[in-house]
């Protein structure tokens, strides 16, 4: 159950990530040119999937340690 959930989030992050993209590409394509979009919506998402862990790191690490206060 945990590697399908750790799939969705890659997925949903990769989403997000060729959203970004599109966004840039569609706002701004002097700065983000069409040819390249495929590029930066794959390193937007795998940034996204990145700071999605970091967050899940750091709010785990939260909340063991405040269980554990708590506890005692």
């Amino acid at each position: 159950m945990a590697l399908i959930r750790e799939w969705i989030i890659f997925a949903l992050c990769l989403g997000v990530g060729g959203h970004i993209a599109l966004a840039f590409v569609l706002h701004a394509p002097d700065l983000w040119p069409w040819n390249r979009a495929g590029l930066y919506g794959l390193l937007s998402g795998l940034a996204a999937y990145a700071l999605v862990q970091i967050s899940r790191w750091v709010w785990a690490t939260f909340r063991t340690k405040h269980l554990s206060d708590s506890s005692t």
